[in-house]
């Protein structure tokens, strides 16, 4: 194989062994060489890809967000109208994909890592406008001017189960929190009887 063909590969193994380092480690006080080794290759590798552990975090971060992101755009894509929208956001947020352990850590962490590295601060500020948009979207129709302050409200609920989740024990479970934030999307919309499916 060439090399210009497992640089990609190499580089994704070490992302995704960044992630599941971080999520068991719970906490970003991991070592490149710990990152390396799980990804099965040298820590002189890994720091000839990314030059340092911050970029490699940096790195793991954004694959995340790649990758919540396009579920997201996959699900909005297929709803109908602004009430399948809101629910789209909700399962996506929610999914296999984005809310299992090592991922949930990883969010966690880089949560830590945005108070003190500006580069991080600023990827969890896109993220952050980025579903506050979706969710005005989504609501607008629904409840006009009120769209902005039930956005971040719903917004600081779905960082909040996260929070809860990387604190738990259990493996998190996507449905009860699709219907505990939806819960709380119904009242503020005033459909007390509407949960997301």
């Amino acid at each position: 194989m060439r090399r210009t063909n497992v640089e990609p590969i190499r580089k994704a193994a070490l992302v995704n062994a960044a992630i599941s380092e971080i999520a068991q480690a719970g906490t970003l006080d991991v070592t490149v060489g710990q990152i390396a080794r799980r990804a099965g290759m040298s820590a002189a590798l890994a720091h000839h890809y990314f030059g340092s552990k911050e970029a490699l975090f940096l790195a793991a971060m954004r694959h995340v967000l790649t990758v919540y992101g396009a579920e997201v755009r996959g699900a909005l894509a297929l709803a109908r109208g602004p009430r399948e929208r809101l629910d789209a956001i909700l399962h996506a947020s929610f999914s296999a994909t984005n809310f299992r352990r090592d991922v949930v850590g990883a969010w966690l962490n880089f949560y830590v890592l945005a108070q003190t590295v500006p580069e991080a601060r600023r990827l969890l500020a896109v993220y952050q406008r980025r579903l506050r948009s979706n969710l005005v979207a989504a609501l607008r129709p629904l409840i006009g001017a009120e769209a902005g302050p039930v956005a971040d409200r719903i917004g600081a609920m779905i960082d909040g189960v996260y929070l809860r989740e990387a604190l738990g024990q259990r493996a998190p479970d996507g449905r009860s929190a699709v219907a505990l934030v939806g819960a709380v999307v119904a009242d503020a919309l005033g459909m007390q009887g509407h949960r997301p499916a």
